[in-house]
Parts: C-alpha cells; sequence; structure tokens
C-alpha cells in the first residue's frame, strides 16, 4: 500500500500501460496522489525519466522513481513494456532496492539550477570567451561554442556525442568535455574531455555571456548579464531510484549503441 503517481510518455502504448499499472495498483490498495506521491512510475524512455525527476526536483527526498521503458532498454528502467506483471510485483511485493544518484547544480548569480545528465553553457550566437576553473585553479581560457559538463550517467548522452568518455556505472564522476572548440596558433585549450572526482568545483568566468544559453538536461535558461557559473554535484539532493533487478550495464550500452 502506497501513494503513487505516473508520469507516461505521450504515446498510445504508454497511455495503455498507465491505465494498466494504475488498475493493478488501486486493486492493491495503491492510492494515486499526483501531488503528494510517495512512488513515481515513469512510463516511456529516459527522456520521460528525466522529464519526471524535474517535476519534483524539489521534493526528492520525499519521493523514489521507478521507471518502465516502452522501447529498448535505458540507464535508468530495468523493466521494458513486455515485463508489466513483473515491474509491478516489486511494488506490490516490496522487493525492489535503491540506490542513489547524484543530481548537478548549476549557480549563475545566486539562481540554482539542476540536471540529471548534464548542464551545459552553449552560445550558437558568436564565439564564447571564458576562463575555465577547477577548484579555484584557471585551468584554461577557451574559446568555441561552449562547454557540457555530465554525471556518470550523462556521459551516454549528449556528451558522449560531443566525442566524451562513456563512465561506467558505479564510478562516481563528472565530466567536462568542449562543445565546438577553436584551436589554432593562437588560442588553445585542452581539447579533450576531463573527467573529475565528484567533488570537483567547475567554474566558468566571462566579461560577457551575450547570446549564451544555460541548458539544464532538456531545459534552457538565458544567462544575459551572467558573469560567474559554479557547477558541481550537489550534496543536497540525491533521486532515489527503485530497482527490481540486475541488468548488466554492458547489455544497456550493446542495446542502444
Amino acid at each position: 500500500m502506497g501513494k503513487f503517481t505516473i508520469v507516461a510518455r505521450p504515446d498510445e502504448l504508454s497511455g495503455r500501460l498507465e491505465k494498466q499499472v494504475q488498475n493493478v495498483l488501486e486493486k492493491h490498495d495503491f492510492i494515486r496522489d499526483d501531488a503528494s506521491p510517495e512512488t513515481v512510475i515513469v512510463i516511456g524512455g529516459d527522456g520521460t525519466f528525466i522529464y519526471a525527476v524535474h517535476q519534483f526536483i524539489d521534493r526528492l527526498k520525499d519521493v523514489r522513481f521507478f521507471g518502465l521503458h516502452t522501447g529498448t532498454l535505458g540507464f535508468y528502467s530495468d523493466y521494458q513494456d513486455c515485463e508489466v506483471d513483473e515491474f509491478l510485483d516489486v511494488l506490490i511485493q516490496h522487493t525492489g532496492t535503491e540506490e542513489l544518484l547524484g543530481v548537478l547544480r548549476a549557480e549563475v548569480d545566486g539562481k540554482r539550477y539542476y540536471g540529471l545528465n548534464e548542464i551545459r553553457v552553449e552560445n550558437a550566437a558568436r564565439t564564447q570567451v571564458m576562463d575555465v576553473f577547477v577548484n579555484g585553479v584557471q585551468l584554461e581560457t577557451f574559446r568555441g561554442t561552449g562547454m557540457c559538463v555530465c554525471t556518470q550517467l550523462g556521459s551516454t548522452a549528449y556528451n558522449r556525442s560531443l566525442g566524451g568518455a562513456v563512465i561506467q556505472e558505479g564510478l562516481d564522476l563528472i565530466e567536462m568535455a568542449e562543445i565546438a572548440g577553436i584551436h589554432h596558433s593562437k588560442y588553445r585549450s585542452l581539447d579533450a574531455p576531463f573527467v573529475l572526482k565528484k567533488d570537483s568545483v567547475i567554474r566558468f568566468t566571462a566579461e560577457s555571456f551575450r547570446g549564451a544559453l544555460l541548458g539544464v538536461d532538456s531545459d534552457v535558461y538565458s544567462l544575459e548579464g551572467a558573469k560567474n557559473i559554479e557547477i558541481k554535484i550537489c550534496q543536497a539532493r540525491q533521486i532515489r531510484v527503485l530497482h527490481g533487478k540486475k541488468v548488466s550495464y554492458f547489455d544497456r550500452l550493446k542495446d542502444l549503441y
């Protein structure tokens, strides 16, 4: 027994599974409570899972997330749509275990933003010039489109398309990768993905971020007027993810790529 809500991808299969899951759980005395759930059931893909987390980003201590994937295996979900009965048994029989996932936090002029996969500084309007600091030490002056900072799970997302390294599960690390850096005899930066310890603090400073955007997973925010952007793992927020079975990380990789 418990309170739940469902966040489903807007397609026919996910909608049908939402009704099925709700009907079964209510027959076992679970209560649907969209405002104050204990369990957020996510039906869809990894994008749907990230969307659901953002819907409850200010209540992470109070909720846990449990994913049912309506496609291939995902990194955030253990069960596929053909395993809905097994998926439901985990909730009904209380046999699941919880995993805690880290959250990235960006602070810009006192305002905070939280990302599960990655946080990006991007400027498609003009070349972005910014100084890059790691733990208070200046690493470089970067020129280009921007930078992507990701979590271990986010390493297989946009970071991978930038040529970043895929980080194996269980390694509590963050990674920074350039987005279209400019490199020649006059201007040069690291031009390689940089894998950092989880307690690292990354700071970007610039005389101007005019035209730049802060990308936080799928959301974007203007950086107009900003001077400093600090990104690090937020120790005060963690995502509770429910698991019912062990799926090999390498099987997930092979299935997706």
